[in-house]
């Protein structure tokens, strides 16, 4: 594989995962350590992708503040749309992070009367940006590479309450092996959140269908709802819409 091909994979994964291990691409790409040390160090040169201990994430999340950059932002804006008919008054709702959660956060419409608890800081600053709903914040411990809480003490809160509708983004999902993810703390936070709903909701562009990461969040099954960026009769979506609810 060429170098502009490699680069150009990598990119994509990088887009639809917000990160990779340079192990993974190692092998996925079958190349040495080195080639993918220079070609991460191409790309970060180049201000495309952010370099992190043991491979690379998207530029999304440049700072905690806000988003510069979202892959397929429009997409996301239709899941979010969509994941919104959902939320009625009176609700109490749990949201994760990643940035088709913050596109739901910028559209809750200013009428909703609602609660929302975010293990996401970001998520948590765009609700009080753009909503009159109430916003509780879990805390725990900061990660670097997604801007959610992570750890025993936001998995402690979390066992505290019940919320009636959760929604989650993921790195990958498929019927075989479910929901993924590559790190470890995020699938604990992920696990724990959706022991704390009456009903789970997750939310993808459907480029991520049909994909696996080495961690397993949970099964299909264990999910009420998909909401995707493409018409639910689609024909990849019907094996999916056999097991849950599809949007």
């Amino acid at each position: 594989m060429l170098k502009e091909e490699r680069q150009n994979f990598i990119m994509k994964q990088i887009n639809l995962h917000n990160k990779v291990l340079s192990s993974d691409l190692c092998v996925k790409l079958n190349v040495s350590e080195d080639t993918i040390r220079r070609d991460l160090n191409d790309l970060a040169s180049s201000a495309k992708i952010k370099k992190v201990y043991g491979g690379a994430m998207s530029k999304s999340f440049s700072h905690t503040t806000g988003i510069k950059e979202t892959y397929a932002q429009e997409a996301k804006k239709q899941i979010a749309k969509k994941a919104l008919t959902l939320i009625n008054d009176g609700m109490i709702v749990l949201l994760g992070g990643g940035t088709t959660i913050i596109e739901m956060a910028r559209l809750v419409p200013k009428d909703r009367r609602c609660t929302f608890f975010t293990v996401s800081p970001v998520v948590a600053m765009e609700l009080i940006e753009y909503s009159d709903c109430e916003v509780i914040l879990l805390g725990g411990s900061l990660l670097h590479d997604s801007y959610i809480v992570t750890g025993s003490m936001v998995i402690n809160q979390l066992a505290d309450i019940k919320v009636d509708l959760c929604f989650l983004g993921t790195n990958a999902i498929s019927l075989e092996n479910g929901i993924t993810d590559s790190v470890w703390e995020v699938v604990q936070v992920k696990k724990a959140m959706i022991k704390s709903a009456n009903k789970t909701a997750i939310v993808s562009i459907a480029e991520k269908l049909n994909s696996d990461e080495k961690m397993k969040v949970c099964n299909v099954n264990a999910i009420n709802y998909l909401i995707t960026d493409i018409d639910p009769a689609e024909h990849m979506l019907s094996p999916y819409a056999n097991v849950l609810n599809v949007l």
